[in-house]
């Protein structure tokens, strides 16, 4: 009898030992994704280019932001194998508004801001519901900022850098074969850079294919700078759309 099935346990035995395989060559791929998305932001904060400049104070619905919009740029990005998690994220953005300063007396000013977040770390969960991803890395920061009153002849600009060190935790949630929610916070600054800096970010997302996933959700983004006179306190929020390509 058992000579009879010893063709059929060979087989069995190799086609387990090819699952194996795949498997294991599955976990020790990178697997990646890229998600462009549309932020539709408010503004609200002050901003001061030089300690002899006026602080610009704002606070800007995102109907607002868009008739000052010049242009904007956001990508989100990350990288898998296995539970090391490599994660990034790019936002650009260029503002222009007018407000008065004195009765009379227009006061022009452009913020330009540019960030760059990157971070790797560890999958500390993983069930077939849940994923928690512990995180360490940077952002680093560009904001241009101009202040000009020409009735009075006088303006002034200034272009800050820093680099913010920041920690961040990612967990993403199955629902169903085709839902699932995300949540990202991180916190830094430290006063190595600026201040402060802290984020989050919740998203519901649906899956279309394998490949392809839509994603709505809400974003808050704020930092903290003071720094020789140059003061740079502001908040971004707002709901999110995006889409995510798997591969």
């Amino acid at each position: 009898m058992i000579a009879k099935l010893r063709p059929f346990i060979t087989a069995f035995s190799i086609l387990a030992i090819g699952f194996a395989t795949n498997a294991n060559a599955q976990e020790d791929a990178w697997r990646f994704q890229l998600t462009p998305y549309v932020w539709m932001t408010g503004l609200a904060g002050d901003v001061r280019p030089l300690a002899t400049a006026p602080t610009i104070s704002t606070s800007r619905s995102f109907n607002n932001v868009l008739d000052d919009l010049d242009g904007a740029f956001f990508m989100a990005g990350s990288a898998r194998r296995d539970r090391l998690v490599l994660f990034g994220d790019i936002t650009w953005a260029s503002l222009s508004h007018e407000s008065t300063l004195l009765p009379g007396v227009a006061i022009e000013g452009k913020l330009r801001q540019r960030s760059l977040t990157a971070a790797a770390g560890y999958q500390v969960v993983n069930t077939s519901s849940q994923y928690l991803d512990l995180l360490a890395g940077a952002r680093a920061w560009r904001i241009e900022a101009e202040v000009d009153v020409p009735a009075l002849g006088v303006g002034a600009s200034e272009t800050e850098r820093w680099l913010d060190p920041i920690l961040a935790a990612r967990l993403r949630s199955t629902w169903s074969p085709q839902w699932s929610t995300l949540v990202h916070a991180d916190i830094g600054g430290f006063g190595v850079g600026s201040d402060s800096t802290w984020q989050v970010v919740a998203t519901a997302n649906y899956q279309i294919n394998k490949a392809l996933h839509l994603s709505a959700g809400y974003r808050h983004l704020a930092v903290d700078r003071d720094e020789s006179g140059t003061r740079i306190d502001i908040s971004m929020s707002g709901p999110l759309l995006g889409a995510t390509w798997r591969f």
